[in-house]
């Protein structure tokens, strides 16, 4: 139940983060001016859960009484948010290629 749920929001806090650090800044002031949203408003989750469902990661085969076990609510909640925590730290990865334009600023003058 915890990997079930986890791995879907890895490639969510992955894509989400990467795609956000990237290109935030450029939909923020291009479409998002126009349409009156802010980067905040898609949402990827969806489409990574059915992805995850293709790409053959099989549901937790449980019974109704246990898929309503407390037990199970936690695995499911827990394995989310740490896996949404370990795909926004990988998707940091463009921070590696920016450089700090202020330096770069301060060097030009």
């Amino acid at each position: 139940v915890f990997f079930h749920n986890a791995l879907p929001f890895v490639g969510f806090g992955f894509l989400d983060n990467a795609i956000m650090i990237a290109a935030g800044t450029q939909i923020e002031l291009s479409i998002g001016v126009v349409l009156g949203i802010s980067t905040m408003a898609g949402n990827l989750a969806g489409y990574v859960e059915a992805l995850a469902s293709r790409l053959g990661l099989s549901i937790p085969d449980l019974t109704p009484k246990q898929a309503d076990m407390w037990q199970t609510r936690l695995s499911a909640h827990l394995g989310k948010a740490i896996g949404v925590t370990v795909g926004c730290i990988l998707g940091m990865f463009p921070l590696l290629f920016f450089g700090d334009e202020e330096e770069k600023l301060e060097e030009k003058n």
